[in-house]
């Protein structure tokens, strides 16, 4: 059972800094943040009411052992009947489907992670709110964190120049795109997301710093600082997976990137280059036709419903084409197989799904892990939220290997260079605050 307690706080921002600070003490640390007080209005997540949510200290824990790990999950959050967050890795495909993951794994993230926190900080403007498990925090000992979070001075430390290497060229990505339009041509698939690796061997970090600045400069809705034990996620993500609130459930894909211009003129007409796009609205369709298809699954007959279609939002670096799916989830259906249903998500893999996921593993070059997985958390009720991993940087603190990937939907109308090109425009924000430089393309 929990206990909660409120606090008024007169700078909600310094007072985050001051908890995530605070907070690195931890073995186990789950940050979402939605970046409510500081994103420009657009670009605000409006099915959310929270600024950001910190979960500290594994109570208990769940770690997949790559064998039926959703049903673990289900059998995990039963038992505990309590908060959970965590972490579903895109590996998770080959115990839903008949496929496999060969590829290089150096960051070496466990299939899912889920963790029973044993403490909950909730931040709105002018209030933090604490949650905390009553058996082992006291409200006296609650005063006393407050306490010690009001009195941390956060530290700005600066990190050198970190320089990544990409696992592939752009000739061999080019090739790969020019290949996996033959596929296409041939009739295997109408769409494959297809990604690319950057990567840096044998660098310390302090992962908070590198974090916030890339909050910072992103201000994404699901941002996310993940730390289980010595392996990190910093995402700036723009992208929701599912969200289930009592018998809704919501989807909300991602398809179509432009860049943000130099000139508000010029901004405004890459936003209405985007809105017009004959091959962002096709690659937008028919992600939208897949989280359908998926939602279908698990929901009540005739529920499924395109709430917004090619809806364009604005972000600190790019514009986005931005879909809203939505349906009722069936009685009979628990919520974490309506979560399996879906996963992984339509917008990262391709239709049809199962074999652009086998294509994905055929051209792309290292095993995806945590990327274009999702982080989230699970109530007592068995609500949820989770992102999509993506506009990320993971580090094996343990290995001192740090890696990002990047990558975009492959269509008929795909052009290889100006889908490298968008690549470059996703990762900016990542370039940027690895290379300590104001701009990288």
């Amino acid at each position: 059972m929990r206990a909660v307690k409120t606090y008024q706080i007169e700078d909600t921002e310094l007072t985050k800094r001051k908890l995530l600070f605070w907070a690195q003490q931890f073995e186990q640390i789950c940050v979402l943040e939605s970046n409510s007080l500081t994103a420009n209005k657009e670009s605000a997540d409006r099915y959310s009411s929270l600024d950001c949510t910190i979960a500290l200290g594994a109570h208990s824990e769940l770690r997949g052992s790559g064998d039926n790990d959703f049903e673990k999950l289900k059998s995990y959050i039963e038992e505990i009947g309590d908060w959970v967050f965590g972490y579903l890795t895109y590996d998770l495909k080959n115990q839903i489907e008949d496929l496999s993951s060969n590829h290089l794994d150096i960051q070496g993230f466990a299939t899912l992670h889920f963790f029973q926190p044993e403490i909950i900080c909730e931040l709105t403007e002018g209030k933090l709110k604490f949650k905390y498990l009553k058996e082992t925090k006291s409200t006296e000992e609650i005063d006393q964190l407050f306490a010690d979070i009001q009195e941390a001075v956060p530290t700005v430390a600066d990190h050198p120049f970190i320089e990544v290497a990409p696992r592939m060229t752009r000739e061999e990505y080019i090739n790969s795109v020019d290949r996996l339009k033959q596929h296409i041509a041939y009739g295997d698939i109408y769409e494959v997301n297809f990604c690319q690796e950057f990567f840096c061997h044998e660098v310390a970090i302090d992962p908070l710093p590198i974090y916030e600045r890339l909050n910072n400069l992103s201000k994404a809705p699901f941002s996310t600082f993940y730390r289980d034990r010595t392996r990190y996620l910093l995402s700036a993500s723009p992208e929701r997976f599912m969200k289930k609130e009592g018998s809704t459930l919501l989807s909300q894909p991602i398809k179509g990137t432009k860049r943000r211009g130099d000139s508000e003129d010029l901004d405004m007409l890459y936003r209405e280059e985007l809105e017009k796009s004959e091959k962002e609205r096709s690659e937008n369709v028919m992600v939208v036709d897949l989280v359908r298809n998926d939602l279908s699954k698990s929901a009540v007959k005739g529920s499924v419903t395109v709430e917004e279609l090619f809806g364009i939002y604005t972000f600190e670096q790019v514009h986005q084409m931005i879909s809203t799916v939505k349906c009722e989830l069936r009685p009979d259906v628990h919520p974490i197989d309506a979560l399996k249903n879906a996963f992984p998500m339509g917008s990262m893999t391709g239709a049809p799904k199962v074999r652009a996921m086998k294509l994905i593993e055929q051209y792309e070059l290292t095993r995806r892990g945590l990327y274009s997985g999702a982080v989230g958390y699970i109530t007592p009720e068995l609500d949820f939220d989770f992102n999509v991993v993506i506009r990320s940087i993971l580090y094996n603190a343990e290995k001192r290997y740090l890696s990002f990937m990047v990558g975009g939907a492959i269509t008929d109308m795909s052009e290889p260079e100006a889908e490298y090109d968008e690549c470059m425009v996703k990762a900016k924000a990542l370039f940027e605050v690895l290379s300590n430089k104001e701009s990288v393309h």
